[in-house]
């Protein structure tokens, strides 16, 4: 049975494929990451189509990627001899600052090699346009390029070898030797464009392809500032988030699949393949924390450009080009993974009432401003809007950063994002002397001080105001600066949050009602968030432990979906998901910052988490030079206790 673990990532920051471990790509979607699939036997095994390499008969397959890259290589041994597919979607850079512009083919490469002996290669190439509804035509253009097309889409194939069209599949099954290689490409393009098979790619035109990939990949990764104790994860990590980001637009998808599901034949089934405001901002954090600015610039001309300025206007999620209008359907020909239905495109979240992404968005720029970034005038004017909109809209219930389809409620996490928003923006107008009603903002930010510390009228912090139920999210508490890692609130909401959601030493998101049938697995982001609190607490061996687990929960080459199966750690969810890999990258950060600190914060201050790991980075970068850029640093944005209500 397929499991989401035994896929692996190709991606050249447009759009997206999931390739097993059987050399088979069951999903591609083209151009971007939101189109219609071209592939997508993960969710139909039937009817979705693939792009299948490997060799007859018996092997046994091993996978990495090549060091520092997306470029994936899968060894496969038979009873004859070896074979090695070097999988990729080639990209360049396409100009501007420092690889945030992508340049892009469109297109799947793949390199077969034999190593030893003698392997005879299948290649089944069957597209599925438009989520497998139609078989589209196909038809040899030469013996070495073909044309498939139908509706929208056309694929043009090219090869080193000879190919056999069929009705519903073209097919090739070539003969390798020890040191021979042969390559496969599938190049997109709109169905009205016509190509020549004179005009298509050579045997010395795919090397360069796969070196100019290999090439930027190294050279974006060569910025990467984290030194610490999981460098590989790290970097992993950092390069699945560069290939989730749109390079057009430097959106940020929050996974590049859609219906993997929750459960094992669960109906907890979403598309991801769009920009949450929330996902977005918490991973240009991360990023940022690893030295990378230019992917937050990006993603704020991204942001200023959507909404257009219009605070007011701003939804919790939007597509990666813009569009506002993301509806959610549902694909019924589609059997989904593992029989899980319904398999859906679009999401009916995106009208919902999260209050919480104002405050991630003024968390975001606070620490952008901190990283040297530039605060224009538009800029103020449309975060002065957000907190605007906070002040307004504060006390009213919502649906909450988990997007319960449910009654809203008053969650805690929302209330202290509301009350995130406020802070950071005060702090904001203060430091670069900014216009903005400050008695106001003060009196509100105090406001929601003492509705937080209402909440937890029990001695700890529940999922919403007059709720009895955990919820993981309330671990934020210490790590955005409300309340000290020491304070009696924090100790007990930690206590009670593992007691209640803790399993096989990963924490669930909640156990409590949200409108949905089913459940799910234990959510990693939340487990991670249980590592920074422990480390500030400075409670290090205990966080130790849990990063520890969640380390092994990566598959074989260092990908996380959503969420896990705790007893098994089987992954669940969409896949590879965004949230997980920037919760792994800051958790790292802010314990190689808590190691490194040679004045460690007490518990019994608050800061926020993400600040404290961020000024590590620049101390190490002013400490190279002899006379530190005060640009890098705005003055007085050193020192971020919280602020005094």
């Amino acid at each position: 049975m397929r499991r989401i673990a035994d896929y692996a990532l190709l991606g050249d920051c447009h759009s997206a494929a999931l390739v097993g471990r059987d050399g088979s790509i069951d999903w591609a979607c083209f151009p971007r990451f939101d189109s219609p699939a071209v592939f997508c036997r993960i969710l139909d095994v039937r009817r979705g189509g693939s792009f299948g390499v490997a060799p007859e008969g018996r092997y046994q397959s091993t996978r990495s990627y090549l060091e520092d890259t997306n470029v994936l290589v899968t060894t496969f041994t038979t009873p004859r001899g070896m074979l090695e597919v070097v999988d990729c979607m080639p990209v360049f850079p396409g100009g501007g600052a420092r690889g945030t512009h992508v340049g892009t083919r469109h297109a799947l490469l793949r390199r077969v090699r034999c190593l030893a002996g003698e392997v005879t290669v299948r290649v089944v190439l069957t597209p599925r346009f438009e989520y497998g509804a139609f078989v589209p035509r196909m038809r040899l253009t030469s013996r070495r390029t073909a044309e498939v097309v139908g509706g929208a889409d056309a694929l043009w194939v090219t090869t080193t070898h000879p190919l056999v069209a069929r009705e519903d599949a073209l097919r090739a099954r070539w003969k390798l030797s020890a040191g021979e290689e042969a390559w496969v490409e599938a190049a997109w393009t709109p169905s009205f464009v016509e190509r020549s098979p004179l005009d298509a790619p050579d045997r010395a035109d795919f090397r360069q392809r796969l070196e100019d990939t290999l090439t930027f990949w190294r050279t974006w990764i060569a910025r990467c500032a984290y030194t610490g104790e999981h460098v590989r994860a790290v970097r992993r990590s950092a390069l699945t988030l560069k290939a989730l980001t749109y390079a057009p637009t430097g959106a940020l998808v929050a996974a590049p699949t859609t219906s993997l599901p929750e459960e094992h034949g669960g109906v907890r089934n979403w598309d991801y393949r769009f920009t949450w405001l929330r996902d977005a901002s918490l991973t240009l954090i991360s990023l940022l924390v690893l030295g990378y600015r230019d992917e937050a610039d990006a993603f704020r001309h991204w942001l200023r450009r959507t909404s257009a300025g219009r605070a007011a206007d701003v939804q919790i999620m939007y597509g990666i080009q813009g569009h506002r209008l993301l509806p959610e359907v549902e694909l019924p020909h589609l059997e989904g993974f593992g029989g899980a239905r319904p398999v859906r495109v679009g999401n009916g979240a995106v009208k919902q009432l999260q209050h919480d992404v104002s405050g991630e968005l003024l968390e975001a720029a606070w620490l952008y401003v901190r990283a040297g970034g530039p605060m224009s005038k538009t800029n103020w004017a449309f975060l002065s809007g957000l907190v605007e909109e906070v002040c307004l809209r504060w006390r009213l219930p919502d649906q909450g950063l988990w997007e319960i389809r449910d009654a809203p409620r008053h969650f805690v996490h929302s209330k202290l994002l509301c009350w995130v928003a406020l802070d950071r923006a005060l702090r904001l107008a203060r430091a670069r002397r900014l216009p903005a009603p400050l008695s106001r903002w003060a009196r509100e930010r105090a406001a929601l001080r003492r509705y937080l510390l209402e909440c937890a009228e029990g001695g700890w912090f529940p999922q919403a105001r007059g709720w009895d139920a955990a919820d993981a999210s309330t671990l934020l508490v210490p790590a955005l600066g409300f309340l000290p890692v020491a304070h009696p609130l924090v100790r007990r909401t930690v206590q009670v949050v593992r007691e209640r959601l803790e399993s096989h030493g990963l924490l669930y998101r909640y156990h409590a009602p949200d409108g949905l049938a089913g459940g799910e697995g234990t959510f990693l982001l939340c487990s991670f968030w249980l590592v920074d609190v422990l480390a500030h607490a400075g409670r290090w061996d205990e966080a130790e432990v849990v990063l520890a687990r969640l380390l092994g929960l990566a598959n074989d080459v260092g990908l996380y979906a959503e969420e896990a199966v705790p007893g098994t750690g089987e992954a669940l969810g969409n896949f590879p998901q965004a949230f997980t890999h920037m919760a792994l990258v800051s958790s790292c950060a802010q314990l190689s910052a808590v190691y490194a600190a040679q004045r460690r914060p007490t518990p019994e201050r608050a800061y926020d988490f993400a600040s404290f790991a961020l000024e590590k980075l620049l101390t190490r970068r002013r400490s190279r030079v002899e006379r530190p850029d005060e640009s890098i640093v705005p003055r007085g944005f050193i020192h971020d206790a919280a602020s005094p209500e």
